[in-house]
């Protein structure tokens, strides 16, 4: 019986020609799905005759209810070498090999400056009332040299943001909870002492956390209260590490300058969804990861994953707690 493959989330329509699946051979079939499924009943029916699925991201879950229900299930490739969204004692249980792939921290760090320069001069109002015809020059833009730069987070992706950061001449501040001192003297930055002070301090806040219990629903009302009206907050790492009813509320009132978010409490955002139309925000469909290069090394990888996995030698096995 041949290996049939699932590509999930290929919105693009480039997974097939990003990596040369001809390498599997004629044994193992690839069907890429460019519509996401929104519930585990559509998930199910759309994965029943496969025995092998690529998920991007932690995009869509694998709790043990949906893991039960797709007993043809055996490989499971999902991008980057650490995915919370998968239940992996249900997946050992079913017999199913869970791998990752390489990821590469560049991708996310030029978007989080596309957002933040994006805001700090007005880039898509302006280049819209170009466009149209409308107003020359109405807004006043923001500037870098000389402000601060407040960073959640100085690991792989934040420790070189705050590079382009020092770049532009910018002031950099870090904190995190674990941060030390020896690290953001390594990086060339300020360590901040709380979280609130980072906040009340920095003109540009930039989220580069992890999302765990200790992070969700970090920035909440009462911290979002802290920034000044005249400050900018990117996120480009989780949603639910900010609030997304306080930053909505937030935006609304103009009690901050504006907002730069890659990241939604539901992925894809809903039509209707509040965000879409919230003022003093500019927002992409979770581009972070979204590049030519990094796109070509997870589906490289995981047709290798695969190849390993039919020769009975897995590789870039994940398992609870990675």
């Amino acid at each position: 019986m041949r290996f049939r493959c699932a590509v999930l989330d290929d919105f693009q329509n480039v997974a097939v020609t990003s990596a040369d699946w001809s390498a599997l051979g004629g044994g193992v079939g690839v069907v890429s799905f460019t519509e996401h499924f929104g519930g585990e009943d559509a998930l199910v029916a759309a994965l029943a005759d496969f025995d092998c699925v690529v998920t991007l991201r932690e995009r869509v879950p694998f709790p043990a209810t949906l893991v039960n229900r797709l007993p043809r299930l055996k490989l499971l490739v999902a991008s980057g070498m650490r995915n919370a969204v998968i239940d992996y004692a249900a997946a050992q249980a079913n017999g199913i090999t869970v791998c990752g792939t390489q990821s590469s921290a560049t991708p996310p760090v030029e978007l989080t400056w596309a957002l933040l320069l994006g805001l700090a001069r007005g880039i898509v109002q302006e280049s819209n009332a170009l466009r149209d015809g409308g107003r020359w020059q109405s807004t006043v833009g923001a500037d870098l040299h000389g402000r601060t730069l407040g960073l959640l987070g100085l690991g792989k992706i934040g420790s070189r943001v705050a590079q382009v950061g020092l770049a532009f001449g910018m002031e950099v501040t870090a904190w995190s909870r674990n941060l030390t001192k020896e690290r953001t003297d390594e990086v060339g930055v300020r360590l901040a002492p709380s979280t609130e002070e980072l906040l009340m301090s920095s003109d540009f806040v930039s989220v580069h956390l992890a999302l765990s219990d200790r992070t969700r629903g970090l920035l909440g009302a009462a911290e979002l209260a802290l920034l000044k009206p005249t400050a900018y907050l990117i996120n480009t790492s989780r949603a639910a590490i900010v609030d997304q009813d306080a930053l909505l509320a937030a935006l609304q009132e103009g009690r901050i300058a504006g907002a730069g978010v890659d990241v939604f409490d539901v992925e894809p955002l809903p039509a209707d969804h509040p965000m879409r139309t919230a003022p003093r925000l500019l927002a992409t469909p979770h581009l972070g990861y979204v590049s030519r290069a990094n796109y070509e090394r997870y589906y490289g990888q995981a047709v290798e994953n695969i190849q390993a996995y039919l020769d009975g030698a897995p590789v870039r096995v994940l398992g609870q707690g990675d």
